[in-house]
């Protein structure tokens, strides 16, 4: 039983490898040259008018996160009930559409909320 998951295991090592590899050797190797642009911070290509730790940002930025996540979370989960569809049954487009149901009264609120008025 424990066998079937070696590859998996196995991959999960070799990828980890590489990602902690990657960013010692990036480190070591790349150039260091900063001044003070590559110091500044950076917001949209304009000076930052404050100081972050104290300066609220607009709501704005966590309604467009948060219908990214609403539609996220939905192609996640879509997808592989798709495959599955007809094994599943009736029971299992009762669960999908409970699911949809939540994830459109999340919609909903957003839409409430001003998420999708760009002005």
């Amino acid at each position: 039983m424990l066998a079937e998951y070696l590859p998996i295991l196995l991959l999960f090592l070799v990828a980890s490898a590489f990602a902690v590899g990657s960013v010692a050797v990036s480190s070591l190797v790349g150039p260091r040259q900063p001044n003070p642009t590559k110091l500044s911070a950076y917001e949209s290509g304009n000076e930052p008018l404050a100081d972050v730790p104290g300066t609220r940002f607009s709501v704005k930025f966590y309604m467009v996160a948060m219908l990214f996540l609403i539609f996220d979370i939905e192609a996640v989960f879509l997808y592989p009930w798709a495959l599955v569809f007809r094994e599943l049954g009736w029971f299992g487009l009762g669960q999908m559409a409970l699911f949809v149901g939540i994830l459109g009264v999340a919609f909903i609120y957003e839409i409430g909320r001003g998420g999708l008025e760009w002005d």
